[in-house]
């Protein structure tokens, strides 16, 4: 009789070498990734990166676009991305400012059974995606637009530290020339023009008026971000650095481990009139040039950098005041102040900084608002 073969599978030569990396350096590797929408997909490839992404320490979330709460992006009022936003600032509590991809639907918590990593919403806030990363230091929100409007062609940069309130503020304003066009055949402000002071058409052309609409406007926008981000600062208590920008390069907020440290441990002091954090009196350190000559072809008209700083009387209740002191300063500020303007942008715009440091200051004060 004959015998029926029988046919055996070979047993693997060799298990899967992936399983022999220690989930340090699995983790090392989860925090090169760090954008949020990767570390989703990550998580459902399997029950180990399940596990190790919400330990997760460096975190970007991307913001592509801004709906309502009811979830209609179509309204002008409330889209940030909108080029004439109106009553922006005091809708912005309105918004919701993520919109989650499909593959985190299917996101399970390790830590909690069969209960979804994220919740099961089409839209939410970067606080509930951010919920069930329980070791984040290290976090980047971008949001799709700048929030201050301006006129096309003009550039508009700030910068803002802050504790449990404002700190440092640098706003950086001109209008851009590409000098590689040869649209100019000579310098429209000769060098013999320029006297290193304000011109007096500076005072009534509306320059120091619109100079003025900027401040306020980087500080509205600023003070808000930092009151937005309450929820995502106590849920978070291992953060040791948060900044968030926008898509526009607009504006940064930035806030390091001490400043993280003073904004939980002190009452953080909201304005009466809107939902952002209170802006404190303020001293302002205003420098102008009519032109200047940047690196790269490029020009800059009308360059104005303003310094901010909170007085040393603190904040003061009552609406935002400029007022021109009229005072001169060719001292420096404090080193650290300096030390944080100079390091505020970069490229072309880091030079801007450093020549108008050498011209002369102005200064003015501000009232809390």
């Amino acid at each position: 009789m004959q015998s029926k073969a029988r046919i055996y599978a070979d047993p693997p030569l060799h298990s899967d070498q992936f399983d022999r990396i220690p989930d340090s350096i699995v983790l090392l590797i989860l925090n090169k990734v760090a954008d949020v929408r990767a570390l989703g997909r990550c998580s459902a490839v399997s029950k180990r990166f399940n596990f190790l992404v919400p330990l997760v320490h460096d975190i970007y979330v991307k913001i592509d676009r801004v709906v309502t709460v009811d979830g209609d992006p179509s309204d002008e009022s409330l889209n940030l991305s909108s080029p004439k936003p109106r009553n922006l600032f005091s809708h912005l509590l309105k918004l919701v400012l993520f919109t989650i991809l499909k593959p985190f639907h299917h996101l399970r918590n390790p830590s909690s059974g069969n209960k979804p990593l994220l919740p099961q919403l089409s839209h939410h806030s970067p606080a509930q995606v951010l919920k069930n990363f329980t070791q984040i230091r290290n976090l980047h929100i971008e949001l799709p637009a700048g929030d201050v409007g301006t006129e096309d062609g003009v550039l508009l940069r700030w910068r803002a530290e802050f504790g449990s309130t404002l700190q440092n503020c640098v706003i950086l304003g001109g209008t851009p020339i590409d000098r590689k066009s040869n649209l100019f055949d000579q310098d429209p402000f000769p060098a013999a023009e320029d006297s290193g002071s304000i011109p007096e058409s500076f005072y009534t052309n509306g320059g120091l008026k619109l100079r003025v609409v900027w401040t306020i406007s980087s500080l509205i926008a600023a003070s808000t971000r930092h009151y937005l981000l309450r929820p995502i600062i106590k849920n978070h208590p291992t953060l040791t650095s948060l900044v968030l920008t926008d898509s526009d390069e607009q504006g940064t907020l930035s806030m390091g481990a001490e400043q993280l440290r003073e904004f939980r441990e002190k009452p953080l002091a909201a304005s009466a009139s809107a939902n952002r954090t209170q802006v404190p009196a303020s001293n302002m350190k205003l420098r102008y040039a009519p032109y200047l000559e940047l690196p790269g072809g490029i020009g800059m008209q009308g360059a104005t950098l303003v310094a901010i700083r909170p007085s040393a009387e603190g904040s003061s209740a009552g609406a935002a005041v400029a007022s021109s002191g009229g005072g001169v300063s060719n001292g420096g500020g404090r080193k650290e102040a300096e030390a944080f303007l100079n390091s505020s942008f970069d490229g072309p715009f880091r030079a801007a900084v450093k020549m108008l440091l050498k011209r002369r200051t102005y200064l003015l004060e501000m009232n809390g608002f």
